[in-house]
């Protein structure tokens, strides 16, 4: 009976470190060209739009296309002062 766990263990463990170095050899996804921050607690409304390479974009932050950038920026949501994304999309 220990033999027997001690065989699935190391199958196990062989296993894990298959999955591991596959994990590794993928490609990183490709980053998200812009960037939609929400706000802080219920219902977490849009309060800034960045490019997706901005330093000042935060945790909040999820990707979104150029058509949403575009429309959110029109909607009135505040453009991030450091990356400028109305001045990248031509909508100042």
């Amino acid at each position: 009976m220990r033999r027997e766990l001690g065989r699935a263990e190391r199958a196990l463990n062989i296993a894990e470190e298959r999955e591991a170095l596959a994990a590794r050899r993928r490609p990183l996804p490709e980053p998200p060209a812009w960037l939609i921050e929400r706000g802080i607690g219920v219902g977490r409304l849009p309060v800034r739009v960045h490019a997706g390479d901005c330093w000042d974009a935060r945790k909040r932050c999820t990707g979104m296309t150029m058509d949403e950038a575009r429309r959110a920026l029109a909607e009135g949501v505040q453009a991030c002062p450091h990356c400028r994304p109305d001045a990248a999309l031509g909508i100042e």
